[in-house]
């Protein structure tokens, strides 16, 4: 079957190729999540054919979910020609904002010298592209397999998941599924086996009003704010980077705890568009931060918060202030077992089709895996398909067409060993 699967995949390079470049086009960005039923819309087109019932599900209720972003998602499913397993394919579809810097239209999908530019194509629609080629060049050569393949689009990974493979896992979705391949750009010779946890917080620092040419009337809450900032720099971010994980994160500095600003607002609110008039001279009274802390699988989640409220704690006893300190996001460290029957049917497609051992990972950024494996108790998930990791997020962001057609081959090589008689490799495992 491999040499069949290999001519199958090359034949439809050229489809692959329009397939990625189609996604990229439809500028599905988050937040705000714009054109996610167009989308959606559009992969059920290419599905259909091949024979997969395809319902669109609206995640009512979710974060950012309204009448003028809804948050649809796309969940396909062919069933194959008796019992057995049901492998599920799951692909984000939200891309992050554009940035500044790009050469090339990032919403384009132009094919420049054996690369796909735009927003999203290596984070993650070349991904899509590429496990859609692999699912049909299987059906090509085995129309007759057993079991069922699934395909979902999923919402809003960018901003947490909660409006996509969240919802999905909360409606049982995954309680018929035995094993999950997510096409994240974690490079070709990689499987991922899970990745980092995560909190995101807000800290708020608490000042008083007052006229900006008498500040020692008021109380500013933006040097608040740097006295916090001075004590991280200061305490919190050698101690951070002074751990290591023995979980195999890439990058390696990403072995380490590390915690990012995301943002910071203080004083008055940024001005409307258009707007070219002068501030008023006040002292703010609040200033905001969101934080982005990143930890690993040795620190536990009540540890972590604890040490972030000390170091404010440290700033506040040279300098008195009132503070709120607000959970925004709780993700906690995911991964499965390399000898698992999904990351052993990928790792024998890298062998054939990479001629190389593959190599295993853990992702220094959260994933859609975090869901499957706490909401939906399926275990057998992981990361797998083409584009490099440093690339996502970064103007001019591409992805390789050679990248997406040997990977689609390797799902394919996968998805036959997964399908195969009697589940050669094993059945799936829950927690």
């Amino acid at each position: 079957m491999e040499e069949a699967l290999r001519r199958a995949v090359a034949a439809r390079r050229a489809e692959t190729i329009g397939r990625a470049g189609a996604l990229i086009r439809v500028p599905t960005l988050n937040p705000p999540g714009d054109r996610y039923r167009e989308i959606c819309e559009l992969i059920a087109g290419w599905l259909e054919p091949m024979g997969f019932d395809c319902a669109f599900i609206r995640a009512e209720g979710t974060p950012g979910d309204g009448a003028r972003h809804p948050r649809w998602n796309l969940l396909a499913r062919r069933e194959g020609t008796g019992a057995g397993p049901c492998v599920h394919f799951n692909g984000h579809v939200d891309v992050v904002e554009v940035g500044r810097g790009w050469t090339r239209d990032p919403f384009g999908g132009e094919l420049v010298d054996g690369r796909i530019y735009g927003r999203g194509a290596c984070d993650m629609k070349g991904g899509i592209a590429a496990a859609i080629t692999a699912v049909a060049a299987f059906l090509a050569v085995r129309p007759d397999a057993p079991g069922a393949i699934e395909i979902s689009a999923t919402a809003d990974e960018e901003t947490g998941g909660y409006g996509g493979v969240a919802y999905l896992a909360e409606r049982g979705v995954f309680a018929r599924v035995d094993h999950v391949i997510i096409p994240e750009p974690l490079n070709k010779e990689r499987i991922c086996l899970g990745h980092r946890g995560v909190w995101w917080a807000e800290l708020e620092t608490l000042g008083r009003i007052a006229h900006g040419s008498m500040p020692f009337l008021g109380d500013c809450a933006i040097r608040h704010m740097g006295a916090v900032l001075a004590e991280m720099e200061e305490s919190l971010y050698p101690a951070l980077a002074a751990r290591r994980t023995a979980m195999p994160v890439v990058p390696e500095p990403a072995r380490a705890s590390t915690l990012n600003v995301n943002s910071i607002h203080g004083g008055q609110a940024e001005p409307e568009p258009g707007f070219d008039g002068l501030p008023s001279p006040v002292v703010a009274d609040s200033c905001r931060m969101m934080i982005d802390r990143r930890f690993l699988a040795e620190e536990e989640l009540g540890a972590v918060k604890a040490e972030f409220r000390a170091a404010v704690e440290r700033a506040r006893a040279r300098r008195p202030f009132d503070y709120r300190l607000r959970d925004v996001l709780e993700v906690r460290p995911s991964m499965t077992d390399r000898d698992g029957p999904v990351a052993r049917a990928l790792a024998e497609g890298i062998r054939a089709v990479l001629g190389r051992e593959p190599d295993y990972v853990v992702s220094p950024g959260s994933y859609d895996q975090k869901h499957i494996d706490r909401i939906g108790r399926l275990r057998d998930c992981v990361a797998y398909g083409p584009g490099r990791l440093d690339l996502a997020h970064q103007p001019d962001e591409y992805v390789e067409v050679e990248d997406m057609l040997e990977s689609a081959l390797v799902m394919a090589l996968a998805l036959g060993r997964l399908l195969g008689p009697g589940d050669e490799v094993g059945g799936a495992r829950r927690g």
